[in-house]
């Protein structure tokens, strides 16, 4: 019963290895129309990929609720887990975003022979994930709450992007292939994820419905923002999960 955990901790890393390899088959196309103006159509593999990041997420949180249901937590679970949690968190984001990194320059005259370089940044997202990572393995205060925002947490809202340009949610797909828009995604969030921020923790407290009334209406208000806002939802949900966090511990 104990090995039962880290088997499933490594399916974890199987969906993260998966995300990787249908995010970099390359298919897009790219239509040019009235002479200046480009269409774009991402590849359904893209959004494959982003649906494995979905999944890992989802394994990530039943390898801790099966580890405690069997009393199998270990150090080496731990270990495994942050081990798995950066392909799948830290790696597979990084290839998203290197992805579109790539796209929103070959809209551009000439982009096809943009320098390597010009997309390279979107590999800083996973070595502030693997910090993030390292960091939380050795920090003894993240139990019911979290020092800078957890790589699962960012990773899910780049995998929302791909869906977000290939549904064309709110006519958002132009803005979030502009090159500027993600160099500032990239930045953001590699800073919140090694920065001092406290942010709450979805971890149910013992106590009852008052000590988890916080999380409850997280919970709630996800469920209708995804009903009102689809893709979208996973961005806003991260907006308002930070701006609850700071108020929060404002109020503290």
């Amino acid at each position: 019963m104990k090995h039962i955990p880290n088997m499933i901790t490594l399916c974890n890393l199987l969906a993260g290895c998966l995300a990787i390899v249908f995010i970099l088959q390359t298919g897009e196309s790219i239509v040019m129309l009235n002479g200046n103006e480009f269409v774009l159509h991402l590849p359904e593999k893209i959004t494959w990929g982003a649906l494995c990041i979905f999944i890992a997420a989802i394994i990530d949180f039943v390898d801790g609720f099966i580890a405690r249901l069997f009393k199998a937590s270990s150090e080496l679970g731990k270990q495994l887990d942050s081990l798995c949690d950066i392909v799948s968190f830290g790696v597979a984001p990084a290839c998203i975003l290197y992805q579109l990194l790539r796209l929103s320059y070959a809209q551009q005259p000439n982009g096809l022979d943009v320098s390597i370089l010009y997309v390279l940044p979107a590999l800083l997202f996973s070595l502030a994930a693997a910090y993030r990572l390292a960091t939380f393995n050795v920090d003894t205060r993240q139990v019911y709450g979290f020092v800078g925002l957890p790589t699962p947490a960012a990773a899910l809202v780049i995998a929302s992007l791909p869906f977000i340009i290939h549904y064309n949610s709110f006519n958002l797909s132009t803005l979030l292939l502009n090159k500027w828009l993600l160099y500032a995604v990239i930045l953001t969030f590699s800073f919140l994820m090694i920065s001092p921020i406290p942010l709450i923790s979805l971890k149910i407290k013992p106590g009852g419905l008052k000590v988890n009334i916080d999380k409850i209406f997280l919970i709630l208000l996800s469920i209708i923002a995804g009903i009102f806002f689809q893709w979208l939802a996973v961005p806003i949900m991260l907006i308002v999960y930070i701006g609850l966090s700071l108020c929060l511990q404002k109020n503290k």
